[in-house]
């Protein structure tokens, strides 16, 4: 397939998820469930945290622990009694336990004492005074640091927080990142951070994305990590500059959805 219509095809399929019904089967149905603008960032965080197996498991096990902070997740973070956190103690998925929720709530707390926005946590003034460029990838890494910076942070809770210097795609946090910068007018993404451009977005990337970019040619690397994503964003702004990271929804789509291979 010819570059051009490659292009029409991909603008196509990210046309076809980039809507309102694919919001129902996608983890992003949790930060849906609220209108503040810190339970949109904490509800996104912990359904991005959670998104790797089966999704309608994700986005149950998201649910419940939006239950069990009373459907208040900045409040809860910031103002628990101890009573509060012992409703907790049994909340597992997969490999995030409770060890990994009460410190993650722990830090939050820490967190928007003094910040108003969960951005500032990835993206601080003084990284963006330093870093004109891999904005995403810096971000990234002074998020994991920032994360587990705290005096008792549980080494197991490391593993949860992924890291470009750690090698990894970060295809979570990639994904949480698309969430809160992308802004359109379809309704799945929200686009209320504003410190990076939707242009500065790197492409989540998983084993079924990677199929089908391979498939199409956007992707030589054969390990599923950060150089990868790099590459495959690389590519996907070729065909747009100002919004790579809407093929997300394509290739996402032909690979999951579609089962194209």
């Amino acid at each position: 397939m010819e570059k051009r219509q490659l292009k029409k095809f991909l603008d196509e399929k990210a046309v076809r998820y980039n809507q309102p019904d694919f919001i129902v089967a996608d983890p992003v149905c949790i930060p849906h469930l609220f209108s503040k603008k810190q339970d949109i960032e904490i509800a996104g965080l912990f359904a991005a945290i959670f998104a790797w197996g089966n999704r309608t498991t994700i986005i149950n096990k998201s649910k419940e622990l939006m239950q069990l902070m009373d459907m208040v997740p900045h409040e809860f973070c910031l103002n628990h009694s101890d009573n509060d956190l012992k409703k907790l103690l049994h909340f597992k998925h997969r490999t995030f336990n409770a060890t990994d929720l009460l410190y993650s709530i722990e830090f939050l707390k820490h967190h928007y004492s003094t910040n108003k926005s969960l951005e500032t946590a990835f993206f601080p003034p003084k990284l963006l005074k330093t870093n004109k460029e891999n904005l995403v990838e810096q971000g990234l890494i002074h998020f994991h640091h920032y994360f587990l910076s705290l005096e008792d942070a549980p080494k197991r809770t490391s593993k949860h927080i992924a890291s470009p210097d750690k090698n990894s795609g970060c295809k979570r946090l990639n994904m949480y990142l698309r969430w809160m910068v992308r802004k359109d007018n379809k309704g799945v993404d929200f686009g209320i951070w504003k410190t990076i451009k939707p242009s500065d977005l790197i492409c989540p990337i998983d084993v079924h994305v990677a199929r089908v970019a391979k498939r199409f040619q956007l992707l030589n690397r054969k390990q599923v990590d950060w150089p990868a994503a790099v590459e495959l964003t690389k590519y996907l702004r070729t065909l747009d500059a100002s919004d790579p990271v809407k093929y997300d929804f394509a290739l996402f789509g032909l690979g999951v959805m579609e089962k194209y291979s």
